[in-house]
């Protein structure tokens, strides 16, 4: 039988209103999480997607049945969706946005943690591994990545409004994305806190945005 979510119940969508059901991918491997991997490729951890699959299972439960499913180019995010609906949603296909992607951390991709620091032009965020308006070489700063997740989430809006989307993204995507509904700044984005498989829930509405839930995990 499959186990009940913990998340807090949502209101019908109403007339007019537009929801983002966002989803941080699953804990990747151990190997990638020493190094700084931002938009690299990198494998889901295969013990996780077996020792997690009640949190599959609330997710399968918890989201609404839509035909709009997205997801990044990355394996990872496209891998969660997948045991996603291998727990008990309907087999939905993917459409791939590249939007959503998460920090291109340019030439840093790749290196240790430790080896970071004295690389930065300015003192790391607190919550993140550098500065919001650091600019990686060939990368992108976090400034820009709330600009490019705007972009996205208001065109996905756009192609299915009144409608609940399904996004599979990462979690500097997903802080970027709830930034951009709140219209703060990105140094206040990287305040949030969005665990592995936890959902963000958005809704646009006529004249504004709004949050309805940031980070909240599925029951085990």
């Amino acid at each position: 039988m499959t186990e009940r979510s913990t998340f807090l119940d949502t209101p019908q969508l109403e007339a007019g209103v537009t929801r983002l059901w966002l989803i941080r991918h699953a804990l990747v491997e151990q190997n990638a999480r020493l190094m700084l991997y931002g938009t690299m490729d990198v494998a889901l951890c295969p013990d996780s997607l077996v020792a997690q699959v009640g949190m599959y299972q609330g997710l399968a439960a918890r989201l609404p049945r839509t035909p709009a499913w997205y997801a990044t180019p990355l394996s990872r995010t496209q891998r969660t969706a997948q045991a996603i609906q291998e727990a008990g949603y309907p087999q939905t296909p993917l459409a791939i946005e590249p939007g959503l992607l998460e920090q291109d951390m340019g030439e840093w991709q790749g290196l240790a943690h430790g080896d970071l620091p004295e690389r930065l032009q300015s003192p790391a965020h607190v919550f993140w591994p550098l500065a919001s308006d650091e600019v990686p070489p060939g990368g992108e700063s976090m400034v820009q990545v709330c600009e490019r997740v705007g972009r996205a989430i208001e065109r996905i809006a756009d192609a299915h409004d009144g409608q609940d989307i399904v996004v599979v993204s990462h979690g500097g995507a997903i802080r970027a994305a709830v930034a951009h509904a709140l219209g703060v700044d990105a140094d206040a984005a990287l305040r949030l806190s969005v665990q592995n498989l936890s959902l963000t829930i958005l809704e646009r509405h006529p004249k504004s945005w709004r949050v309805v839930a940031v980070n909240e995990m599925p029951g085990v």
